[in-house]
């Protein structure tokens, strides 16, 4: 595969010493805390205030596996890990949007409040049917 090259002289010119991952990161105080609750899963992303995603984590992601994703227990320990996350970058506020109908939606919130988050607002955006379109005519044998 070829010659290996062997260079010898002082260290000095290594590549220079990485900064910490965490200095990269850009620091917010406040942010959108995103909930979509269904019967089967609980997805959870943090925002920052412009809706672009610095953090996100399912009930899945973190080892629950079949029926117990979609139940309250599991979407607590996803918040609580967000929640930790969402400290060490420097969130200290966010405003909550909720989705879906399953069990996790206000366990969630409770265990993200519990970390010492402080809550402002909490949206309810579950999509609500209003009868939709007209359905197909009956059929004919």
């Amino acid at each position: 595969m070829g010659k290996k090259r062997v260079t010898e002289g002082s260290g000095d010119t290594a590549a220079p010493a990485a900064k910490p991952a965490s200095s990269k990161r850009a620091r917010f105080s406040s942010g959108m805390f995103y909930i979509q609750a269904t019967y089967n899963n609980t997805k959870m992303s943090v925002t920052d205030p412009k809706g672009n995603v610095l953090l996100w984590s399912t009930a899945g992601a973190i080892g629950f596996k079949g029926a117990k994703k979609g139940t309250p227990f599991a979407s607590a320990k996803v918040a609580e890990m967000l929640a930790d996350k969402a400290i060490e970058m420097g969130i200290k506020e966010v405003d909550v949007v909720v989705k879906g109908v399953g069990a996790g939606r206000e366990s969630a919130i409770r265990a993200f409040a519990s970390k010492g988050i402080a809550i402002g607002t909490i949206k309810d955006s579950t999509p609500v049917p209003h009868n939709g379109p007209r359905p197909k005519k009956p059929r004919r044998v």
